[in-house]
């Protein structure tokens, strides 16, 4: 069985939750989000991104989901 690649955060999760981590590496970053997938099973997603730009989007992205209260 292949894994679907995880560009987004929305690819894995359909709510966030109220906390989000970012991870400051040496040479990139990671942005790891909590919530509930479509089965409303708990799921978290770690996402690398190149540069602040790319955090960013995926904070937007964030931003723009359903939040799980």
């Amino acid at each position: 069985m292949s894994k679907k690649n995880i560009t987004k955060v929305s690819d894995k999760l359909e709510k966030v939750g109220e906390c989000v981590n970012v991870y400051f590496y040496d040479n990139a970053y990671m942005v790891e989000v909590n919530g509930r997938d479509k089965n409303e099973d708990w799921a978290n997603v770690k996402l690398v991104c190149r540069d602040l730009n790319e955090v960013q989007a995926v904070l937007e992205e964030v931003e723009s989901l359903p939040k799980d209260s």
